[in-house]
């Protein structure tokens, strides 16, 4: 019994000492990260979107229309000293977020990421560059149209193309949005900052990405995915896909 009772105890310590050591989980518990972000992690599930993309040590990741970096900020602690994060957004972007990222870089001197502003018709991308690629919430901006708020027409086909160009072969791609109903397909982008899912998946099969795996860690079947996502009675409560894309 004794030596039974050992062996568990040493199991549980293994355990522990493993998920301890879980580099995604270190990310998210780094010092120094700001109260903000820090609300933001019980939604947002960082360690665990991380961890579905298989980032490691000395990649080169690009976090588009990153916004003020808050992913951003955690795949340059993944990825290292000997990694490359690229913290990319489009004017809009950074308008929006009043350029909080240089902030975010210099107060916690991230020194492996680089930001770019980018017309995203000619991004600049070097081909076969990139190991990952992160779009957390933004692939509806894609489709979304407001002239009047500044945001104009983004040649989604072309932006695809380029992001395939500058991934290495076996680069993926983590997309995360907010679900819409059943074939809305992309109609309710600039409505309801909204996307259906299996319209996402024909939208990068089309463009030579493979569909490797998605994730339920984000799924709220209470969501009725008729209201706005980001504001209102849906705000953080939205039903939301997490899909993985490779390019083989």
């Amino acid at each position: 019994m004794r030596l039974r009772a050992l062996l568990f105890l040493t199991g549980l310590l293994f355990a522990a000492s493993a998920y301890s050591a879980d580099v995604y989980d270190e990310a998210v518990a780094h010092a120094g990260r700001s109260d903000a972000d820090l609300k933001r992690d019980p939604g947002d599930k960082p360690a665990d979107v991380l961890r579905f993309s298989g980032v490691t040590s000395g990649m080169t990741v690009a976090d588009l229309l990153a916004a003020d970096g808050y992913f951003s900020e955690l795949l340059s602690y993944v990825v290292g000293p000997k990694g490359h994060v690229l913290l990319l957004n489009n004017p809009g972007f950074d308008a929006f977020v009043s350029n909080r990222w240089k902030d975010r870089i210099e107060k916690h001197h991230l020194g492996n990421v680089e930001h770019r502003t980018l017309d995203m018709a000619k991004m600049g991308l070097k081909d076969d560059s990139l190991d990952a690629v992160f779009l957390i919430k933004v692939y509806h901006d894609l489709y979304w149209v407001d002239d009047k708020e500044g945001w104009h027409k983004i040649d989604v086909a072309r932006v695809l193309d380029q992001l395939n160009k500058a991934l290495k072969h076996g680069g993926v791609i983590v997309v995360e949005d907010h679900a819409t109903k059943p074939g809305a397909g992309n109609s309710v982008a600039g409505s309801l900052h909204r996307i259906d899912e299996e319209f996402a998946k024909k939208d990068f099969a089309a463009h030579g990405f493979e569909f490797v795996k998605s994730s339920d860690i984000f799924r709220r079947p209470d969501d009725a995915r008729d209201q706005i996502s980001y504001k209102g009675p849906a705000l953080g409560k939205t039903d939301r896909w997490l899909y993985l894309f490779k390019k083989p």
